[in-house]
């Protein structure tokens, strides 16, 4: 008898390792990690996000995060602009550089993935996404699990 549990979970960190490595491939090209790339792709919505919503987005601690929004900043890629709902908080955006980057890093991504795609049928991929989204609330506890939640989960929070 196999151990089901188990067997998920290597099959997910696998496909989550294949698939990372082969999306950190195509932004290898253009200088571009991949959590720069879910920074990029959450701000392409043109809403501009606070720090805490991108930390999650990325799946990075704050402080790594603000290396990060500071290196795209420098990059001219994104910019810092007080919330005006808030004026404590920050939301960083896209700048116009930074749009275009992301669209050519998206085409770039959308062409590897094409190749790949036929694997999964699109009923089936609609439903591994179905699947993997409850999985994740369940896991989470109904809720998206936050890095600092991750953290304490871990017992590594304060």
């Amino acid at each position: 008898m196999t151990d089901r549990p188990h067997d998920l979970l290597h099959q997910l960190t696998r496909a989550e390792r294949l698939s990372a490595r082969r999306l950190q491939s195509v932004l290898d090209g253009f200088g571009c990690s991949l959590e720069a790339w879910r920074v990029l792709d959450l701000l392409a919505d043109g809403e501009g996000h606070h720090m805490t919503a991108l930390a999650e987005h990325a799946f990075l601690p704050a402080p790594t995060l603000t290396k990060l929004v500071d290196q795209l900043v420098d990059a001219n890629l994104v910019y810092r602009r007080v919330d005006p709902a808030d004026r404590r908080r920050v939301l960083v955006a896209l700048t116009a550089r930074g749009a275009e980057h992301r669209r050519l890093l998206s085409r770039a991504v959308r062409a590897d993935r094409s190749r790949w795609a036929d694997a999964l049928a699109e009923d089936d991929e609609e439903r591994l996404a179905g699947l993997l989204s409850r999985l994740s609330e369940a896991l989470g506890g109904g809720a998206a699990l936050t890095w600092a939640g991750a953290e304490r989960a871990a017992g590594r929070g304060r």
